[in-house]
């Protein structure tokens, strides 16, 4: 299993254990990470290399999301970093008690990204076509993404677990 993780952290798959399939052939991401799992997913099955199952945890799903969310969001990290990315991991756990997560060092480039990010349905489609099961996981209380919107645009292409009361890290307390 290839897990990535989530945008300013590490070593945060645990939080995931219930839902992780552990195979060799499985690919897993987290928020930010999640495009990273699709991205490296189509580049393993381009190659002829086998993937069985990409799981998709509370995917960076902000293409629901107007220009000025996402210029808002590049203007307060590059006005203090440490207190947007502070305020970031407290929001993923929010409405409930946020719980010890390690950060990884950031760049804007890498937010700008998960902010400008568009979700490609016919690759996501292609990767299915190929025998990639996808299974997208989504919290009902996200305080991160628009959990509601990232349901519908996945519903066509992948088994989606939408999880009413649970946050960005899909915890229920």
């Amino acid at each position: 299993m290839k897990f990535f993780s989530g945008f300013s952290l590490k070593d945060e798959a645990n939080f995931f254990d219930a839902y992780i399939y552990k195979s060799d052939f499985s690919v897993c991401g987290f928020s930010y990470g999640a495009i990273k799992a699709f991205e490296y997913t189509c580049k393993q099955i381009e190659q002829g290399k086998r993937v069985d199952t990409l799981q998709l945890f509370s995917p960076a799903f902000f293409q629901s999301k107007d220009e000025k969310f996402k210029r808002l969001q590049v203007m307060a990290y590059r006005k203090n970093e440490d207190v947007y990315l502070e305020q970031f991991i407290n929001a993923c756990f929010l409405p409930y008690e946020r719980k010890r997560v390690e950060r990884s060092v950031t760049v804007l480039e890498e937010l700008e990204e998960l902010l400008d990010y568009k979700w490609n349905l016919s690759e996501l489609l292609a990767l299915s076509e190929k025998g990639v099961k996808i299974e997208i996981y989504l919290g009902g209380k996200d305080q991160i993404v628009d959990a509601k919107a990232a349901k519908e645009f996945f519903l066509d292409v992948a088994t989606v677990t939408y999880i009413k009361g649970a946050n960005h890290f899909l915890q229920l307390s």
